[in-house]
């Protein structure tokens, strides 16, 4: 069984809390760097290779100009990730536009910021050619429905909101053709979190077959393919991690044998990993607060689904280790819980852990994407700040704790000072 460490030892995080109380969120600079670095290194075997860092996994400036230190580029969704790649430095085509029912202006950001735009249907060709002009390059992101299955997180291709069907990118590339655009690319996204390379490969497979059915129907020849993201993380103890190496040379095979006779060789491979990059590299560090007995024992936290929603939106699994009884038996059964009035903020349900007391430190792992980034403020819950671990040891604030400052900010509160409240119903007209 693999072991679930965190990289701070029990007096470390004794220090750590004197400044920064909890609950935090702590990434690990240097595992991330090393773990970009072998990233690249499998995927150096293709002609041109580039991951787009999704930002919707770790929306923090700090995280992205370290990937971006390592080669990495962005993949954006909305208006404010487009600013926060701005703000990291990673701007043109470093940067791909990935979004869904996106408003004029934010299509017009994203060329003023000069992204690979990544059309998600057919209407929005017209919508962006009225909008801001069809760029010189454009993407298109294909939904395979029936052709391939999705999982748990994602749902069915076919019951998914996103993407063109194959018959309208086939005629959407020769439209686009006819209206100038030169530059070409073809991406698409069909899971979430997912473990087996056989399935990453097989999604290879799907885009290179359609990259010569679009050569071979309209005369268009993509210069770089999309394989989206959806690689998994072993969030479970004994799970086994995508080998980056053994997936590379499986979808390189697939290149060799589907792209290289059609002569659409050289042909660029992309990727927008999220999970996969900052994942394991991120740990959410609270405190327990109470115990409680009752039908069940329950450990009590300063955090709350507030700040991870994954376990109580998905039923997602997230290890959990107590530091400074790391050797202590799993001698006692608990629910991990938050504050909130929800019955589903569970960080953990009946999972064996050592005997806890209030005070104790727990450690919730692989906490590091759609962690912070998919935090809310149901109940007036104040989300958590972020840490970064740097190589030298030290400890920088990149993100403080919200205060109820923060909360307040977006009310009128000249107009609620006039705001007379309630008015009798029997005077309404």
């Amino acid at each position: 069984m693999k072991v679930k460490t965190f990289p701070l030892s029990k007096a470390r995080l004794d220090e750590a809390v004197r400044r920064f109380p909890t609950p935090f969120y702590l990434y690990d600079e240097g595992a991330i760097r090393e773990n970009a670095r072998a990233v690249l290194r499998a995927f150096s075997m293709f002609p041109a290779f580039k991951e787009y860092f999704a930002v919707k996994a770790l929306p923090n400036p700090f995280i992205l100009k370290i990937l971006a230190a390592e080669g990495f580029g962005t993949d954006c969704s909305s208006y404010p990730e487009l600013l926060l790649s701005d703000m990291a430095g990673i701007r043109g085509e470093d940067v791909m536009f990935t979004s869904n029912e996106t408003p004029a202006g934010e299509y017009r950001a994203a060329r003023d910021l000069g992204a690979i735009i990544n059309l998600d249907d057919f209407t929005h060709i017209d919508f962006l050619e009225k909008a801001t002009g069809l760029p010189p390059v454009l993407s298109c992101r294909y939904n395979p429905g029936p052709l391939k299955g999705g999982n748990a997180i994602i749902g069915k291709p076919e019951e998914a909101k996103y993407g063109f069907t194959r018959d309208q990118i086939i005629r959407a590339y020769g439209l686009l053709k006819e209206k100038g655009v030169r530059r070409f690319a073809l991406h698409t996204m069909v899971a979430s979190n997912e473990l087996k390379e056989e399935y990453h490969v097989e999604t290879a497979r799907l885009l290179f077959e359609l990259a010569v059915e679009i050569w071979e129907k309209t005369g268009v020849r993509l210069e770089f393919v999309n394989l989206g993201g959806g690689v998994g993380i072993p969030y479970r103890p004994g799970e086994e991690a995508v080998d980056y190496g053994r997936l590379a040379a499986g979808i390189r095979e697939v290149y060799e044998g589907i792209i290289v006779p059609a002569g659409l060789h050289p042909l660029g491979i992309r990727t927008e990993w999220g999970r996969a990059i900052t994942g394991p590299y991120g740990w959410l560090v609270s405190r327990a607060i109470h115990t409680k007995h009752i039908y069940r024992e329950y450990i009590g936290l300063d955090a709350s689904m507030a700040d991870l929603m994954r376990p109580g939106l998905y039923g997602a699994y997230h290890h959990i280790t107590v530091p400074g009884k790391e050797e202590a038996p799993a001698e006692a059964v608990y629910d991990v819980v938050g504050g909130l009035c929800e019955n589903n903020d569970k960080f953990a349900v009946q999972r064996p852990l050592p005997r806890i007391e209030a005070g104790d430190y727990l450690v919730i792992h692989d906490a590091g994407a759609h962690g912070r980034a998919m935090g809310f403020n149901y109940n007036g819950k104040l989300r958590c700040g972020e840490l970064l671990l740097r190589p030298d040891g030290e400890i920088l604030p990149i993100r403080r704790s919200e205060t109820v400052e923060d909360y307040f900010a977006t009310l009128d509160r000249a107009a609620l000072a006039e705001f007379d409240g309630p008015y009798d119903l029997k005077e309404r007209p």
